[in-house]
């Protein structure tokens, strides 16, 4: 049995104890009140992005040359799908079909803003949501302990509904092997579970219909205290574990060995999120409540060892990272409010505190300090940031849209007004806020070759996105949402 360190002061525990249910922006009845959100794109830019990633990203979205010739004249952008169609058609490319960057720049101009459709809802907050690799998968998972695997391709239907074991607080985590036979979930334990998902039973309760063996991460360097876990990633080949702690570390797990391979005391505060840099696996980024992104290399790393750098630009912690996969560029969210874009080849081996901080601020019950607003890292080292979304009482995700149908062209984030945000990676500008979530939205997944993305709620609803025609699940009446609350 762990005891939690009273020195630890979590995002999710302390939010429990302190406002779960007498938070300013949450109404009597338990629904968000939260400033307006509008479903429709907008146009202003926030910033321009002129730099080797812009460059990427329009190879990866803009087509052939020739295909948006089909006139006289100069080929303009974007290239309507017709003029596409028609150049294909007149193998104006040479190639007699379209390439990636052709396909992507059809298919990101639509964005999945309709909607939206109801999937599931559940009764507690929905913490986790996320599609697997390929697609055929999604995995949500609540506070209540109920972690449920649908299946796509079949009409989204309940392939596991996992109970958890021995559940702290709530589900912070969880994530699939590669070949998608397992699933491992935390919560604020050091014990994290996995689940074969690859079994005939639907319904996996811990230790009773299914065994839901435990991997320790704890070590005799926590104090004897107990660690609650942030966050938790398979290597890409996977026979290891990666995970971030309360703790102030990361720790990597051998699945084979059955044993804890390695924990590194990576930073001064929580490490909220840890990732993969790219498939190879070798290059980790950490994101941590001291507010630094660190760089970790496993070729050259002990327990002992230092980051092979730090990108310094966020002014309050950082509560998640995701990886564009090239073991150069990643996005962070933050609790300054903002995404950050960052070049690995920019960091530093010396870190520096701005000292900035002239007011009293806990963003697990306070609005974040208008004075704050317009404050500036005196070192920062990103490549651009992205404002608009609120990053309040959780660890609120972002994300980099698909390269298979937008060539990464987006990134998208959850927010504490109970939206979703797209935006624009090169211009920095706004085209999308998705509107329908009652209370924050600390998580939403992005279908990696469809047109879909799906958004998850503390208010316990998991609903779909789409473009018109991709819906394949009916709106739900505000009729049958309130009964469905009633009979919950």
């Amino acid at each position: 049995m762990y005891a939690i360190s009273p020195a630890i002061h979590t995002e999710e525990m302390g939010y429990a104890m302190s406002r779960l249910e007498i938070d300013s922006d949450v109404s009597d009845d338990g629904s968000a009140i939260f400033e307006d959100c509008t479903s429709q794109p907008t146009k202003k830019p926030l910033n321009y992005l002129d730099n080797e990633i812009s460059q990427l990203t329009k190879l990866k979205s803009t087509p052939h040359q020739l295909l948006g010739q089909v006139g006289p004249g100069r080929p303009e952008l974007p290239v309507s799908p017709v003029k596409l169609l028609a150049g294909r058609e007149s193998n104006y490319s040479g190639r007699g079909r379209f390439s990636s960057a052709d396909c992507c720049h059809l298919l990101s101009r639509y964005l999945p803003v309709n909607g939206p459709s109801l999937i599931d809802q559940m009764a507690s907050r929905a913490y986790v949501s996320q599609f697997s690799a390929d697609g055929s998968l999604f995995v949500a998972g609540f506070q209540g302990s109920h972690i449920r695997i649908y299946n796509v391709d079949e009409g989204w239907k309940v392939k596991k509904n996992i109970l958890a074991k021995s559940l702290r607080w709530t589900i912070t985590d969880t994530s699939l092997s590669p070949d998608q036979r397992y699933l491992v979930y935390a919560s604020m334990s050091p014990i994290v579970h996995i689940v074969n998902i690859g079994s005939s039973e639907t319904e996996s309760l811990a230790n009773v219909t299914e065994i839901h063996d435990g991997l320790d991460l704890s070590s005799s360097d926590d104090g004897g205290y107990s660690v609650g876990i942030f966050t938790v990633k398979f290597s890409t080949d996977g026979r290891e574990l990666v995970a971030g702690s309360s703790g102030d570390s990361i720790y990597v797990y051998d699945l084979e060995a059955n044993k804890l391979s390695l924990r590194i005391l990576a930073h001064t505060s929580d490490v909220n999120t840890v990732c993969f840099a790219d498939e190879a696996s070798h290059l980790i980024y950490s994101g941590s409540d001291d507010t630094f992104c660190k760089v970790w290399d496993r070729r050259c790393l002990n327990s002992r060892g230092k980051p092979a750098g730090v990108l310094m630009g966020h002014l309050e912690g950082i509560t998640f990272i995701d990886s564009r996969g090239d073991g150069r560029y990643f996005i962070s969210n933050g609790k300054d409010q903002t995404i950050k874009l960052w070049d690995i080849r920019k960091m530093s081996s010396n870190v520096t505190n701005p000292g900035y901080r002239s007011y009293e601020w806990d963003y697990r019950w306070m609005d974040y300090p208008p004075q704050a607003k317009n404050l500036k890292h005196p070192c920062d080292q990103s490549v651009a940031t992205y404002r608009g979304h609120s990053v309040l009482r959780t660890l609120i995700r972002c994300y980099f849209s698909p390269a298979f149908s937008t060539g990464q062209k987006y990134i998208y984030t959850g927010s504490h007004n109970a939206c979703v945000y797209i935006y624009d990676l090169v211009s920095g500008a706004q085209v999308a806020t998705l509107k329908h979530h009652k209370s924050p939205v600390r998580d939403c997944s992005w279908h990696p070759f469809q047109t879909t993305l799906v958004s998850s709620s503390w208010d316990g609803d998991v609903v779909k996105w789409g473009f018109d025609g991709s819906a394949e699940v009916p709106p739900l009446s505000a009729k049958r949402r309130a009964s469905r609350r009633r009979n919950s």
